[in-house]
């Protein structure tokens, strides 16, 4: 938590849409007043994190606060920056490095018109290096096996893990000859 504290409040890429009505709806300052805050602020205090990555997801779950300590257990996730989370317990924004690549998490805002959705049709691949290391820590994390790692048809060891928020992490690592 003490690494969540020192990056509260900062953020490496602006706030979605969604995110800026929904601050509007709470009473919070409106578009013009949040960038101008959000430009000082980065001036005064320290610049933006670079988003890394040439695809970024960004994931809608229960819990994105959880997500951090979850994600840095399993995969050693690093906290980029994060807003702060309100009086439910929800944040609009977090902002991870995995494996050299950001990922984007946010939590539902039904009574905003951003109903969770049950996380379907996609998997999120993450080449690595050391594969067996990588998914003893997942496992060990709570995430659950879909698909044992093993070498796939197409020579890589390769397998599928379900974190605790029912997103679907392939893992895959060349074999090298």
């Amino acid at each position: 938590m003490e690494t969540l504290k020192k990056f509260i409040g900062t953020v490496g890429s602006p706030p979605l849409p969604h995110v800026l009505e929904i601050s509007r709806q709470n009473g919070q300052p409106s578009q013009e007043e949040e960038m101008e805050a959000t430009a000082e602020q980065s001036a005064t205090e320290q610049p933006p994190v670079p988003v890394k990555g040439g695809v970024v997801a960004y994931l809608q779950i229960d819990g994105a606060m959880k997500a951090i300590e979850v994600y840095g257990k399993a995969l050693g996730a690093e906290l980029a920056g994060a807003h702060p989370p309100d009086e439910q317990g929800r944040t609009m924004h977090v902002h991870l490095y995995i494996n050299g690549s950001s990922l984007m998490l946010s939590d539902p805002y039904p009574d905003h018109g951003y109903p969770l959705e049950k996380p379907q049709a996609f998997t999120i691949m993450l080449p690595v290096e050391g594969i067996d290391f990588w998914w003893k820590r997942a496992v060990d994390a709570g995430f659950t096996v879909v698909t044992e790692l093993q070498v796939m048809f197409w020579g890589d060891r390769y397998g599928q893990l379900r974190d605790p928020f029912g997103i679907l992490w392939a893992m895959n690592e060349p074999v090298k000859n």
